[in-house]
C-alpha cells in the first residue's frame, strides 16, 4: 500500500470518526492525498473532477425523481396504494403485516425513495398494527425492512448512480433487473411475518374484524397512482424517451396527479416541497462530485487493481470471492449510507467481478441490495432512524424483532448473487443486455 493511499484511509476513516459530513469526508480526503501527491495544479485537477462528475445526462434524472417523490409523499398516493393492498390481502391471516409491505413494495417503487415510504406508510400502518394487537417494535421493524424493496423495484435514483458510475450500463436494463429480486425480497419478508404472526400466537389479532375495501374500487383509486411506473418504463422500453426524460415526465405527472385530480397539494405547498427536493438534490450532487475525485485518486494509484488482484490470489473461486464482496459490503453498509458506498465501492470491486465473468448489471442489483441492508442497521440505518421516529420507539427495543428480517433479506441476497437468472433474465428477454 503506497503513502498516498494510506493517507487517503487515514483521513477518511477518521474524519467519518468525528462525525463529519460523508461529502466532506470524501472531498477532504482526495484534497489531501493530492496535496501529498506534489504539484501545482492539483487544486485544478480536485475542482476539475469534482465538477465533470456532476456533468453527466444521466444524472439529471435525479433531481426530478426526488422531486417527483416529493410530489407522490404529499399527494396522498400512500392512503391509495394503502386501501389497494388492504383489498388484495387484507383478509389473510396476519395480513396487515402483509398490506404493510406490499403497500412500502408499491409506494418505494413509485417515489424511489425507501425513506418517504417508511414515513407516509409507517406513520398510518405502525399505529393500526398496534390497535389490532401487533406488538409496535414488531411493526416498526417491518416498515423498516419492508421500505428497501422499493429501492430494487423501479424506477430507482440509486440504480442512476450506479449506472453513472459503472460507465456502459444500460439504466433500462438495470430497472428491470431489479424487479424480481425486489418482489421476491418482499415476498420473503412476508414469509418472516406470517411465521412471527404464527409463533407469538399473534394471529387472533389478525382477526379482529378490519375493514377492507372492495378490491374494484381500491384498484381504481390506486391505479393513477400505479400507473406512473407502467408509464416510465413503457416510455424507456419503448424507446419513447430516455430514463433522463422519463423522470421530468414523472415531475409532471405527479403533480397532476397531486394537485388537480386528487387536489391534496395546495398550491401553497409547492415552495416547500420544491425546497426541500432541492437540497436532497444539492446532498446527491455534492457525494457524487466528491466520490467522482475520491475514484479518481484511487484510480491513479491502481487501488482497484490492487484490490482486484489480491482478492484473486485469495481464491479464483466466483463463489468464494462473491461471498467475501458481500460480507464487505454488508460491513460497509452499516456506516456508509447507500450513495456515497456506491459511489466508492463500485470502482472498486466491479473490476473483480467483471474479471470472474459477472454481468455488471448483476453485480448493480447485488451492491444495491447489500446496501438495502444497511439501511436497517445501526449506526447509520436511515430506514431504521425514521421507522423509529415514526413508530416512538427506540432502536434497542426495534433491533431484536428485526433480527428474523435481517436473515429473510441475506436469503435474498443469496439468491441475487449466486442465481444470476434472478436478475439478469428479464433484461435478456427484452434484449436490452
Amino acid at each position: 500500500m503506497s503513502v498516498e493511499v494510506l493517507i487517503l484511509l487515514v483521513l477518511f476513516v477518521g474524519l467519518l470518526v468525528l462525525n463529519t459530513p460523508v461529502a466532506v469526508c470524501i472531498g477532504l480526503a482526495a484534497a489531501g492525498t493530492l496535496v501529498s501527491l506534489g504539484g501545482d495544479s492539483n487544486g485544478y485537477v480536485l475542482a476539475q473532477r469534482v465538477s465533470s462528475g456532476i456533468a453527466s445526462f444521466p444524472l439529471l434524472a435525479i433531481p426530478f425523481f426526488v422531486l417527483a417523490g416529493g410530489l407522490m409523499g404529499e399527494g396522498g398516493m400512500a392512503r391509495r396504494l394503502t386501501n389497494f393492498a388492504f383489498a388484495m390481502v387484507g383478509r389473510l391471516p396476519g395480513g396487515l403485516a402483509y398490506v404493510n409491505t406490499l403497500t412500502c413494495m408499491m409506494f418505494g417503487a413509485v417515489s424511489g425513495s425507501a425513506a418517504a415510504a417508511v414515513s407516509s406508510i409507517g406513520g398510518s400502518l405502525i399505529p393500526e398494527m398496534e390497535a389490532k394487537g401487533y406488538k409496535r417494535e414488531f411493526a416498526v421493524a417491518l416498515t423498516a425492512t419492508s421500505a428497501t424493496t422499493g429501492l430494487l423495484i423501479p424506477p430507482s435514483n440509486i440504480m442512476i448512480v450506479y449506472a453513472v458510475v459503472a460507465g456502459n450500463v444500460s439504466v433500462a436494463a438495470l430497472f428491470l433487473a431489479g424487479v424480481f429480486p425486489g418482489i421476491v425480497m418482499g415476498l420473503l419478508i412476508m414469509a418472516v411475518s406470517l411465521i412471527l404472526t404464527l409463533r407469538s400466537g399473534a394471529l387472533k389479532a389478525s382477526s379482529i374484524e378490519v375493514e377492507v375495501p372492495a378490491l374494484g374500487g381500491a384498484l381504481w383509486g390506486a391505479l393513477p397512482s400505479l400507473l406512473l411506473v407502467i408509464i416510465v418504463m413503457g416510455g424507456i422500453l419503448g424507446g419513447v424517451f430516455s430514463a433522463t426524460e422519463a423522470s421530468a415526465i414523472a415531475v409532471a405527472y405527479a403533480f397532476v396527479l397531486g394537485v388537480v385530480v386528487y387536489r391534496e397539494i395546495p398550491i401553497s405547498r409547492l415552495p416547500e416541497i420544491l425546497l426541500r427536493g432541492a437540497k436532497t438534490t444539492a446532498v446527491v450532487m455534492l457525494l457524487v462530485g466528491t466520490s467522482q475525485a475520491m475514484s479518481w485518486v484511487l484510480s491513479s494509484e491502481r487501488v482497484p487493481q490492487m484490490v482486484s488482484a489480491a482478492m484473486l490470489a485469495l481464491s479464483n473461486n466466483p463463489l468464494v470471492v462473491l461471498l467475501l464482496i458481500n460480507v464487505l459490503l454488508l460491513v460497509v453498509g452499516t456506516f456508509m449510507d447507500m450513495t456515497p458506498a456506491v459511489l466508492i465501492f463500485t470502482p472498486i470491486f466491479l473490476p473483480v467481478v467483471t474479471a470472474l465473468g459477472m454481468d455488471p448489471v448483476h453485480f448493480g442489483i447485488l451492491l444495491i441490495a447489500n446496501l438495502c441492508i444497511g439501511l436497517c442497521t445501526p449506526p447509520v440505518g436511515a430506514c431504521l432512524f425514521v421507522s423509529c421516529s415514526v413508530g416512538k420507539t427506540t432502536i434497542a427495543r426495534v433491533v431484536p424483532p428485526m433480527i428474523p428480517f435481517f436473515i429473510a433479506m441475506l436469503i435474498g441476497l443469496v439468491l441475487i448473487t449466486y442465481w444470476p437468472a434472478l436478475s439478469i433474465t428479464l433484461p435478456q428477454w427484452l434484449n436490452l443486455m
